[in-house]
């Protein structure tokens, strides 16, 4: 596959559509079985809030994944991805009432590089907190 942006169509500062992707318990619990994390901050409530978290929290990697999605989803080619990069910020945190939690993306491609590249920012939000600080993306455009 080829990255269905072109690296001419897009300028600093172009807007990526923003993404919005829910976090259930059940989604943890998915996640934990297909990548093998059955720490039990991400699935167990009594032992989150012993180690002193407010509640359970979303795996860090998948906080990450969801939020190359943004990108991924743009592009139209994961594997136009060369470099992906964040620090994790806040936890999000995932309450079992039934409606869980809600990650929030937004992007911008923040510089042109050589090479058909540019360099994405990214910003994602869990109940109005950043979630992924310095979280940025290397990705080769058609």
């Amino acid at each position: 596959m080829t990255a269905k942006i072109g690296y001419d169509e897009v300028e600093v500062g172009t807007e990526l559509p923003a993404g919005t992707f829910p976090v259930t318990r059940d989604t943890l619990v998915r996640y934990a079985g297909a990548s093998g994390d059955f720490n039990p901050i991400h699935w167990n409530e009594r032992f989150a809030t012993e180690v002193g978290l407010p509640d359970v929290i979303a795996h860090g990697m998948f906080t990450m994944a969801e939020a190359i999605r943004v990108v991924t989803d743009w592009t139209g080619d994961p594997g136009a991805v060369v470099e992906y990069g964040v620090r994790f910020t806040k936890p999000v945190v995932v309450p079992n009432d039934g409606r869980g939690a809600v990650v929030e993306v937004s992007a911008k491609v923040a510089e042109k590089l050589a090479d058909g590249q540019v360099r994405v920012d990214i910003t994602a939000t869990s109940g109005g907190q950043k979630v992924l600080g310095l979280a940025r993306a290397v990705v080769r455009l058609g």
